[in-house]
Parts: C-alpha cells; structure tokens; sequence
C-alpha cells in the first residue's frame, strides 16, 4: 500500500492562501464599494471630515452622556441588589412567570438583573447550578430570549425621560413586556420541535446539587453598605458606559451618513451629520408599512429599529438629533423604547450568549424568535398609545 503524498511547506501555505481569497476578494470589494459611493456623492474630501466630525460629536455629545445615565443606573441597580428591592421584585413577579412565559418564578430574577445592567447578566445568572436546576432544558435555553428582551432597560427609560417624554417611556414598556413574551415562546416553540425530548430533560441532575454552607460576612454599617454599593455600581456603569463606545462610533456614524442629507444649501462641506439619505429613501418605497404598524411619521425614524439590532446605545444616540429635526413625537418614543428594550443589539449578544450555555447551533432559532418579539413589541406600544390618546381626546 502506497502512503499519500506528503504536502511540502510551501504546498501546505498556497493551500492555506487561497482558501482565504473569496472571503478577502468579497470584502475588499463592499468596503471599497462603499467608500465609492459615498466619495463620489459627497466628494472624498468632505466624506473623511463627516466621518471623523460625526464620530467626535457622538463621543463629546452622546456617548459622555450616555456614559452618566450608565454610572447613575448602575450605582442604583447595586444598591436595589444590596438592600433587597431586587428579592422583593423578584418575589412580586413569581406569579406572572408560568402563565406568560413558561417559565419557573425564579425566572424573575434574571429579569429584574437585565433590566438593571445588560444581556449577559442573564447568563452568569445562569451558570449558577442553583438557578439553574429549576429550569428544563427547553426553557433554560430560552433564557436568551427572555433576558435579552430586558436588557438596559432602566437605561433606556431614563433616556426618554431624559429627553423630555415621561408617560411614553412606559407604553414602550409595556410592548417590551409583550415582545419578551412572545419571543420566549416562540424560541420554547422551536426548542421542542428540534428537541422534544428536552421538555422533561432537567439542565441540571439533583445529585450534581452540593449543600454549601453559606459564608458568613462581617457586618458592616448601614453608611458602609450605602457607599459601597453606589461605588461599585458607578464603577460597573464606566465599564458599560467604555463597553458601547465602538458600537456607538461606529455604526451610528454610518447610519447617521446613510440618514442625512447634504448641508441646509444642497452642498457637501464636511461637517458632522451630513450624509447621503439612503435610508429614508428606501424606507420611503415601503412607508406605508412602518407607519401602518410602527406609526412613525418620518422614513427616517426607521433608522433606530436598524440601530437596535446591533446596539441599543448607539440607537439612543440618534434620538436626540432625531428630536432636533423635528421628527419625533410621543408615539416614536412608546415605540423606540419598545422595540430598543425587547431588541437591545441582540444581533451583537446572542450568539455569545447560547454559546455560553452550550447550545450555539440554536443560534439562527433565537435570532427569528427575537426579530418576531421585537416587531410585535413596536406594533403593541403604537396600538397600546393611539388607544390612550383617544381615551384622553
């Protein structure tokens, strides 16, 4: 019997090469394309200085302040944790886990955690085996979906109301909580009938269960506990306030160049917010979708739900200038804290988060589950706020 061929090194490196060049030809290819284009209608020149004075503007303007709300959350979600509002929500919420999300009450905590800091909070929620062991498989799994649809909630809220808007806020949520509901389902839904046997299957076996005792803490004085916590949450919000920085530089500087248009002249000058208006302009050939379903009134306010898919940060930093355009009102509020809350860059967390648990092929599963939680999110906050406003005519 003959042995195969031994490859030599320089066999083995143009093999290595020219597995890379499709992917290398296809990516030099969109990105030059893209410069093309927007250099040749906005001149090179002037797109280079839009670029760099957009992405200065968000950092100086938007990304400091949304750094501030996440050092102010922060520091109020530990201190929730430290004195037991966390447990007391928790308890409160128990009851609504099983009719609406078919889930255990535990369930609520991960909620609440989310709510107060962001998506992976879920996760290292559950790698505790004593969270987890109350769970199925299928619903464990699930809890990508269900965390997700809460994450920076708080942060997204006191945003809005930041911005002026104080009851709309809560419509939003309102939709957020029905989005997080149907998401979950469906993605249970999709479990079962690639895994039916994981509707009796327990995540974790009871004898894997260890009595720990629990550590004893030194007490410590009421002032101590305060400090400590409001400290260490701010601490954690620069962390998450450093964390959106890339995804708010980056992709809303690009959505801000495919949104806008040239200065109030017609004309290309290289200051901040210029851009080609793409977006609004293929938005505008299925407008009558967004505002039958979304009741935005402007295309370009479909720029946010875009946003939102990669990053809730960076979506919260087209509002303002959203606002300044004249473009917003109530309902575009209820509906951005919708579907940015159920959302919540999914797109940029759920495959980190199922490969954590172990269960990364579902990854395409939870995505469509999610994308159909948000929609539904939107379309309930405009029924839900078109309903009070006619209550209130």
């Amino acid at each position: 019997m003959t042995s195969a061929p031994i490859k030599t090194h320089d066999e083995k490196k143009k093999f290595s090469i020219t597995r890379y060049i499709p992917s290398g030809v296809i990516c030099l290819a969109v990105v030059f394309g893209l410069f093309w284009y927007l250099g040749s209608v906005m001149g090179m020149a002037q797109m280079l200085k839009t670029v760099m004075a957009t992405a200065h503007d968000l950092l100086l303007n938007t990304v400091f302040y949304l750094m501030g709300i996440c050092v102010v959350t922060g520091a109020l979600g530990r201190l929730f944790v430290e004195f037991g509002v966390v447990s007391m929500l928790e308890k409160i919420l128990k009851p609504l886990m099983g009719p609406l999300f078919r889930l255990p009450g535990v369930a609520s905590l991960g909620a609440v955690m989310t709510f107060l800091s962001d998506n992976p909070a879920i996760i290292s929620l559950a790698q505790e085996k004593r969270f987890s062991s109350y769970f199925k498989k299928f619903q464990f799994i699930s809890l990508t979906n269900f965390g997700t649809a809460f994450g920076m909630g708080l942060l997204v809220m006191v945003f809005m109301v930041g911005q002026g808007f104080f009851w709309e806020p809560l419509v939003g949520f309102a939709g957020a909580f029905v989005g997080c509901a149907i998401s979950t389902r469906l993605m249970q839904h999709f479990i079962l009938k690639a895994y039916p046997h994981f509707a009796t299957e327990d995540v974790v076996n009871p004898d894997e269960l260890e009595d720990t005792a629990e550590k004893k803490t030194e007490e410590k004085s009421l002032f101590i506990r305060t400090l400590n916590s409001l400290l260490d949450g701010g601490r954690s919000g620069v962390d998450v306030g450093i964390a959106i920085i890339p995804g708010v530089l980056i992709i809303s500087t690009l959505v801000m160049i495919l949104t806008f248009g040239a200065s109030a002249d017609g004309t290309y000058t290289g200051a901040a917010y210029e851009g080609v208006a793409i977006l609004p302009w293929l938005a505008e050939k299925v407008n009558i979708v967004f505002e039958w379903l979304f009741g935005f009134g402007d295309p370009h306010l479909v720029a946010f739900p875009i946003t939102a898919l990669g990053a809730v940060g960076a979506a919260l930093s087209l509002v303002p200038n959203f606002m300044a355009q004249g473009w917003i009102d109530g309902n575009a509020i209820a509906v951005f804290t919708a579907i940015g809350m159920c959302w919540s860059g999914y797109l940029s967390t759920h495959t980190a988060m199922l490969d954590s648990l172990g269960y990364r092929e579902l990854t395409p599963k939870a995505i469509l589950a999610h994308t159909i939680g948000g929609i539904c999110a939107a379309i309930f906050a405009h029924a839900l706020y078109m309903l009070i406003i006619f209550i209130q005519a």
